[in-house]
């Protein structure tokens, strides 16, 4: 199986750390960011790997290379106009011919992409979500209303339950009959647009550890996770 790993953000969020640097290559402890997923990916057997670059892909490509020393795999695709996080897959579309991972290459967790693959599989999905629980604590009372506006219910600081992506999906090569040919994209409008084909997509929930790098505290954290047990297993 190839993995698609989108490396082309600017890491806005993550500045003034990603002014001069890529984001994929931030250290966490003594590796990149972007070297633990793809040793994440290695140790599952996908060692097939196309990295998505744009922002600083000089400094990506040098340090990877071809993928032989971390006994993978590696090519590239450069966009050189921003392309959104669905856009990118038109440049490599006559790469993506059986069933492909697609992620972000700031994120860390410790996903089975074994059992992700198989649920996959066995649902006959066409797109499959990596999803993790988040629960919001509300510390207001919340009144609910019937249509006429008159009181119906009181919850007093409700804990809301929901399903994020982790940025992590399985595809299958038919998609792409349905993502536009050229031009920005990003995946939540096509996830949706394949909601609306009546294409089967499905959500896998992950229960475990997940994090996306995508603020100063939350880079803080991650460095600081780094030592605890959990990461043993990932590094």
């Amino acid at each position: 199986m190839k993995a698609v790993i989108l490396a082309g953000g600017k890491g806005t969020r993550l500045k003034p750390y990603t002014t001069n640097f890529p984001k994929p290559l931030m250290p966490i402890g003594d590796k990149p960011i972007l070297e633990i997923v793809i040793n994440q990916l290695k140790n599952y057997g996908i060692k097939e790997i196309i990295i998505a670059t744009g922002h600083l892909e000089e400094l990506i490509r040098a340090f990877f290379q071809d993928g032989r020393k971390f006994g993978v795999n590696i090519t590239y695709s450069k966009e050189e106009i921003p392309l959104g996080t669905a856009g990118p897959l038109n440049l490599i579309r006559s790469k993506l011919d059986k069933t492909f991972l697609l992620m972000n290459g700031d994120i860390l967790s410790d996903l089975d992409f074994s059992k992700f693959i198989l649920y996959h599989k066995k649902n006959n999905n066409i797109a499959t979500i990596a999803t993790s629980k988040r629960t919001v604590n509300i510390d207001f009372g919340v009144v609910e209303t019937n249509k006429d506006k008159t009181f119906s219910k009181w919850k007093e600081k409700p804990l809301i339950d929901y399903l994020v992506s982790m940025g992590i999906y399985l595809f299958e090569p038919d998609i792409l009959n349905y993502l536009p040919k050229s031009g920005f994209y990003n995946l939540p409008d096509f996830i949706i647009k394949l909601h609306k084909d009546k294409k089967k997509v499905s959500a896998y929930v992950h229960t475990g550890y997940w994090l996306d790098i995508g603020r100063p505290e939350d880079y803080e954290e991650a460095c600081t996770d780094f030592d605890k047990k959990f990461y043993n297993n990932i590094k």
